[in-house]
């Protein structure tokens, strides 16, 4: 594959992956166990912000009964094609509070894999940062 092709694939990918990102922000999916279950990968695993390592049956058996605080802001998306069907998306993260203050600055990082079932993501992990702008 030539880099055009390649460069042309990765910014076709960019808005459904970032779609498919954030809607694991939103409670609606944080809250559904199937949902979760289409979305992650079997072989998921995350480093978290907080420093704990998850797979997926933790993330099915954790995230859809986790107390929300804020909604997630996302912004700086970008995405690098590693191979054929996997992807890493970048971007940063905060906690936006109901007064549009954002704590809890991060950075992330996400693998998705394109399966049967359609894009999953295999690997995510988190790192705490200095506070950014929105």
């Amino acid at each position: 594959m030539n880099n055009e092709n390649n460069e042309n694939q990765e910014i076709d990918l960019l808005p459904l992956l970032r779609q498919l990102e954030t809607e694991l922000h939103r409670p609606a999916a944080r809250g559904d166990r199937h949902r979760l279950d289409a979305l992650l990968h079997d072989d998921f695993l995350e480093f978290g912000r907080s420093g704990g390592i998850y797979t997926k049956a933790d993330t099915l058996d954790q995230l859809p009964t986790e107390a929300t605080s804020g909604t997630i802001w996302a912004q700086d998306f970008s995405l690098r094609h590693l191979a054929p069907g996997v992807a890493m998306l970048n971007y940063r993260s905060a906690c936006q509070q109901p007064d549009s203050r954002l704590e809890r600055h991060t950075l992330r990082t996400s693998i998705w894999t394109l399966t049967d079932n359609g894009w999953q993501m295999s690997f995510h992990q988190g790192t705490p940062t200095d506070p950014f702008s929105a």
